[in-house]
């Protein structure tokens, strides 16, 4: 079974929401399972001791769990047109992962969410991108040949997928399910297509 780690972080539930819609994208791949981990936040008070378990949601993300993988799609909301510093200080500590080539040659995706239409979403996935090409990653978008990518009135990207909520808006539309489903999915094929012959001899 490959497993395709979905890593967010999310604030308010909308990056959640995305990863949600993400997993069952990758769980409609035969031979994937998607596993949904988050990151804790990073204030003064925890930086140093951080809690070991989340009061809600998906478990933290474990190094373990980080090496294991066979896929990554990397989530974050939008803080100043980058990824919120909790995701960013997570992979600052990824040093002996990058050393040892743990992450390098497996496919990687990314996802946003944001409170404005332009928020900087496409800076956002671009910043998350960084990190995982210094790792070897081999980085993933949505082609054009995704019918939802050409909605204008709903955010879409090919960097990966966005969300747009606000005041007013709290769920994610069709398009942007469809644009989630289909980078879940997109990954989970490359990820087979990789690693199909990584059983036992």
């Amino acid at each position: 079974m490959n497993n395709i780690l979905i890593l967010y972080y999310s604030r308010n539930g909308s990056t959640e929401q995305m990863a949600r819609q993400i997993a069952f994208g990758v769980d409609s791949v035969e031979g994937c399972e998607a596993m949904l981990r988050t990151v804790p936040s990073v204030t003064s008070e925890n930086i140093h001791t951080p809690k070991t378990i989340p009061d809600q949601g998906a478990p933290y993300c474990t190094k373990h769990e980080l090496k294991s993988c066979t896929g990554l799609i990397l989530g974050s909301p939008t803080r100043f047109g980058n990824m919120a510093s909790a995701m960013k200080y997570f992979w600052d500590n990824t040093s002996e992962e990058w050393l040892n080539g743990e992450l390098a040659g497996k496919p990687a995706a990314f996802f946003t969410a944001t409170s404005t239409l332009h928020g900087g979403q496409e800076s956002t996935l671009l910043s998350m991108m960084i990190p995982l090409l210094h790792h070897g990653m081999l980085i993933s978008g949505i082609p054009f040949t995704e019918a939802a990518l050409h909605d204008a009135q709903s955010s879409a990207s090919p960097y990966g997928a966005s969300g747009h909520f606000h005041q007013t808006k709290h769920e994610l539309s069709k398009q942007e399910i469809s644009l989630c489903r289909a980078l879940g999915k997109r990954v989970a094929t490359l990820s087979l297509a990789l690693f199909q012959s990584s059983g036992p001899a």
